[in-house]
């Protein structure tokens, strides 16, 4: 179904009225869809920010299933209208969705740290115009030699994907250390990480086959996932200050009585989150914000890092743009979240302190937002039946229903609940 903007119309979405905003990597935003999402008729806005995905078709069931418990849970003077924001991710196809995948089978598994063809065909759409690069990465992950040079080949190429612009002449190469460390360390730090993690194990991918160097090729792929992980991180934030904010903003200033509710997945938590600093100080469109297994870090709404008391966050105070709570719905069975992405932020060497690994690396999505002042911690549960603050950040465990999913991401993407939905729906106070 297409509207008289040319805008996709709910096509694969139960619910409505719902549209699509769709952003490049600059945050530039399809005009036509921007002019659609500005038609719909509805007292709130329910805007839903996807984490990675594989494709325009994952992305669009995501939605769908997410959004299918709202109809029944607002109350009878809310009119909600849908947005899904869509923007260029990626998904490798070894990290099942719970309920997407079929149970017990994981594409891809049992070919090792080889490239399968969706694989491939992602990372093509995902880096534009580097073909060479990455059909030379797709050999060395399908050959998985064991000279120290093709290691060194490989962390080589994936350093061309991740600073594909030239450096700044003053400054060099911002690119982090796990991308520049000697490969053959990173690749054996991040080998093992799978194995902690579950890889390789009965239902998850084999990644680490053979022995010696051989068995550290599933390291490599997983640098390979990290470089994806890295350039979502920069163009989630693009999007969201310079996309998706400005777009918000300009429709709340044309439709004040409008209210907007903001859900991030997973790196769409950042997406909604940087959103925040293109909204005015003072400005109450904004009515909540609910983050879904967010990876980016729990220091980010802090205004003073516990390991360096002269920097704050990223976002450090924004919370106080919204009109309402922000809310970080967190689960310890996220393992994308739990290993990797503070092996990640560690290996990168991009802060300085005394605080240990898990303080000082951790995700809000796997263990809520930290070093804010008067931030409740609740239990789902408690949060179901007490209800949410009615403004600052708060975290919920939500570990009691976020727990699916196999190995290497764990429950990062087991997130379309009922459970959750309520959380959002109380959050922006839309409930009966």
């Amino acid at each position: 179904m297409v509207d008289s903007g040319g805008a996709a119309a709910g096509a694969g979405i139960g619910v409505g009225p719902y549209r699509e905003l769709t952003f490049d990597a600059q945050g530039d935003v399809d005009p036509a869809a921007r002019a659609a999402v500005a038609r719909i008729e509805a007292t709130d806005l329910l805007v839903f920010a996807h984490g990675w995905n594989s494709d325009r078709t994952a992305s669009t069931r995501l939605f769908d299933r997410f959004f299918a418990p709202f109809p029944g849970l607002v109350g009878a003077g809310v009119r909600l209208g849908y947005v899904g924001v869509v923007w260029p991710s990626i998904r490798f196809p070894d990290e099942p969705i719970p309920d997407f995948d079929p149970h017990g089978v994981l594409p891809g598994a049992g070919a090792g740290p080889a490239l399968d063809a969706a694989a491939r065909a992602a990372l093509g759409a995902f880096w534009p115009g580097r073909e060479a690069e990455l059909d030379r990465l797709a050999v060395l992950l399908a050959e998985r030699p064991e000279p120290p040079a093709a290691f060194a080949e490989f962390g080589a190429l994936v350093r061309q994907l991740v600073h594909a612009e030239p450096a700044d002449a003053a400054v060099g190469p911002q690119v982090p250390a796990v991308f520049v460390r000697d490969t053959l360390e990173v690749c054996r730090a991040l080998t093992e990480a799978l194995e902690g993690a579950g890889a390789g194990q009965e239902g998850g991918p084999a990644l680490a086959l053979g022995s010696g160097a051989r068995a550290l090729w599933g390291g490599a792929r997983e640098l390979l996932r990290q470089a994806t992980y890295y350039e979502m991180k920069k163009r989630a934030g693009v999007v969201g200050e310079h996309g998706l904010g400005p777009v918000l903003t300009d429709l709340a200033g044309r439709r004040p009585a409008l209210r907007f509710h903001l859900v991030g997945h997973s790196f769409g938590a950042r997406v909604v989150s940087f959103s925040l600093r293109a909204v005015a100080d003072g400005a109450r469109h904004v009515k909540s914000l609910t983050l879904l297994q967010g990876a980016f870090s729990h220091y980010a709404f802090s205004e003073r890092l516990p390991h360096d008391r002269r920097r704050g966050g990223a976002l450090g105070g924004l919370q106080r743009r919204v009109d309402g709570p922000v809310v970080a719905c967190h689960s310890a069975h996220d393992s994308a979240l739990g290993v990797f992405y503070p092996l990640a932020s560690r290996m990168a060497g991009d802060s300085a302190g005394l605080l240990g690994f898990d303080e000082r690396w951790g995700a809000v999505g796997h263990d809520g937002v930290r070093a804010v002042p008067g931030a409740p911690r609740l239990s789902l549960e408690a949060a179901l039946r007490d209800g949410l603050p009615e403004a600052g950040c708060v975290s919920v465990d939500a570990g009691s229903v976020v727990r699916r999913g196999g190995p290497p991401s764990g429950a990062h993407s087991d997130i379309c609940h009922e459970e959750l939905a309520r959380i959002v729906v109380g959050a922006g106070r839309m409930g009966r």
